[in-house]
């Protein structure tokens, strides 16, 4: 830090994170700290826009004097379905300047989706898009939860007062600034309860990392086509980028179309990625534009081995391979060279950031081995930078930080050389286009469709999107296994869970291995080594669910 200029110096010192934004706009208040690419026809910001650090600091200064004036303060939470715009940033940092929390919410999601989470999180005020207002209503009102709800494209000149006081104080580094929902196991979704203290962690996490994900100070330009109520677009870059005085480049979302145009009008110099980009690329036409763009490095996970080394020799981008939760804020990268392209290695434990792989009991196995991989930070709190644990779920929190350190539910193997590679997820999670799935959702959508005596849903692989949902399904008495019969299943989804979360492929089986105590036993389901979508019971389904990049 000896060599950093003193004012990011002494951002990463402040207490908040709108501290630390007002403190950089001081010295770089003329640069971009968002820049939205032109998009016609969209229904925000067509011809683009930028947000300089001092146009942020003065717009979220408006924000935080209306919240403040309603009555907001530490121990309110607000629910924002702002969509990808800047405006989503700056009602989090007036809030965070106040010491409130933001719930940011899936724009995606259906009613009852988003009105679970607004109830568990027991938000006091949704400020949301006139385009999400009904749905945020009835999503309210399905839930019983009760909450005010504000209608903006932008400034808001009044709040409505909350319901409670706000509790005494000043807000700091263990104040809540979120409270973001991941996927879990049981079906609803988990809300992980996120700090000041995480914000810069992750933040100056990924501002030092360097090697091929060096971020010069006020040079970079970071394209980031993934939704802001994920960590990763919503917290983590943007607070990084924030402490480093660099530009986010935020899309609505990735568009195969006009991926290389956007990509150096925006003068990016990184993108992000998921694993549903790299082969949508690969198989797109040349462009003139995918070796004449500004890009030094790709950051993301779920690019496949077999691509990795053809991506990198046609469009000229290192891609960096990453592993990351929610939970962990920070991330480990294959990002030095020789970077293992040719594997699913995704970096090495550092002094300050430690993993081990486990077995079944919580034994180091042996390299080369494949075990769960549990992290942990060092010293006398392994929980440090962390996050603060699942909101109304204390059990769930404990059960993860068992003999402390925090259990990720992923297989890994870690090598002699100490790099971890990536084998498969443990937990019953559907990891599809960066999107958490929980299966058992899933299956509690389709359990009670008269075609249905039994379910199980996994996770298959996909070129595409890294993994798709796959539905066996165990027909009720006199009903046919055909793909007419498939479409009825996925059908049943509709107007229940989110499009994303229908069955990409129905498998009819003839039954389910179960346990003594009734529990079907998914790795039974199919022989090892058996590609599911093989089976000859397979129905690919994928063409009534996905809505295509354009």
């Amino acid at each position: 830090m000896s060599s950093m200029h003193p004012v990011l110096q002494q951002a990463r010192t402040e207490p908040t994170v709108f501290a630390a934004l007002s403190r950089v706009a001081e010295a770089f208040g003329d640069l971009p700290w968002f820049c939205i690419p032109a998009r016609a026809g969209r229904d925000y910001d067509p011809g683009g826009r930028e947000v300089t650090y001092r146009d942020a600091v003065v717009a979220a200064s408006r924000l935080r004097d209306a919240y403040a004036e309603a009555g907001y303060g530490l121990g309110h939470r607000v629910a924002l379905r702002l969509d990808n715009r800047p405006e989503h940033f700056l009602h989090l940092l007036a809030l965070n300047a106040l010491g409130a929390s933001v719930v940011p919410l899936n724009p995606d999601a259906l009613d009852h989706e988003a009105g679970y989470v607004m109830a568990h999180a027991g938000v006091d005020l949704v400020v949301t898009r006139p385009r999400h207002e009904l749905a945020v209503r009835a999503g309210l009102a399905g839930s019983g939860h009760i909450a005010s709800v504000v209608v903006t494209e932008g400034d808001i000149a009044s709040v409505p007062k909350p319901a409670g006081t706000a509790r005494s104080g000043t807000p700091d580094r263990t104040t809540e600034l979120a409270v973001v929902y991941t996927s879990g196991t049981t079906g609803n979704p988990k809300g992980c309860i996120l700090d000041n203290a995480f914000a810069f962690t992750v933040g100056c996490w990924y501002a030092d990392l360097g090697g091929r994900l060096t971020l010069r100070p006020a040079s970079e330009r970071i394209f980031v086509p993934l939704p802001v109520f994920h960590v990763n677009a919503g917290i983590n870059t943007p607070t990084a980028l924030l402490l480093s005085a660099n530009c986010l480049v935020m899309p609505d979302r990735f568009h195969l179309s006009t991926w290389w145009n956007d990509v150096s009008a925006t003068r990016a110099t990184g993108i992000h990625y998921l694993g549903i980009m790299p082969p949508a690329l690969m198989k797109a036409p040349p462009h003139p534009q995918e070796r004449s763009h500004s890009v030094l490095f790709g950051l993301g996970a779920g690019l496949d081995p077999d691509l990795h080394v053809r991506f990198e020799e046609r469009f000229g981008i290192p891609m960096v391979e990453v592993w990351g939760m929610t939970e962990t804020g920070r991330f480990f990268a294959d990002a030095y060279e020789p970077r293992q392209i040719t594997t699913r290695a995704f970096g090495r434990p550092t002094p300050d950031f430690n993993a081990m792989i486990v077995d079944e009991h919580d034994r180091e196995v042996a390299r080369g081995s494949p075990g769960e991989l549990v992290v942990r930070s060092p010293g006398d709190d392994p929980r440090a930078g962390f996050f603060r644990g699942y909101f109304k779920d204390t059990a769930a929190t404990e059960d993860a930080w068992r003999n402390g350190w925090f259990h990720t539910g992923d297989v890994a193997i870690q090598q002699d050389d100490d790099m971890l590679v990536f084998v498969e997820r443990r937990k019953n999670i559907i990891r599809r286009s960066g999107e958490n799935i929980s299966a058992a959702e899933v299956e509690n959508a389709l359990i009670g469709h008269p075609a249905v005596a039994r379910v199980a849903v996994l996770s298959v692989e996909d070129e595409m999107r890294d993994e798709e949902v796959l539905c066996c399904v165990v027909t009720a008495d006199g009903v046919a296994s055909t793909r007419e019969t498939a479409g009825q299943v996925v059908a049943a989804c509709q107007g229940r869970i989110a499009t994303y979360k229908w069955p990409g492929w129905v498998v009819f089986v003839d039954s389910l291995p179960m346990t003594s105590t009734q529990k079907i036993q998914k790795g039974l389901i199919f022989p090892k080594g058996q590609d599911p979508r093989q089976h000859p019971g397979a129905f690919d389904m994928r063409g009534m669910k996905t809505r295509r990049p354009t």
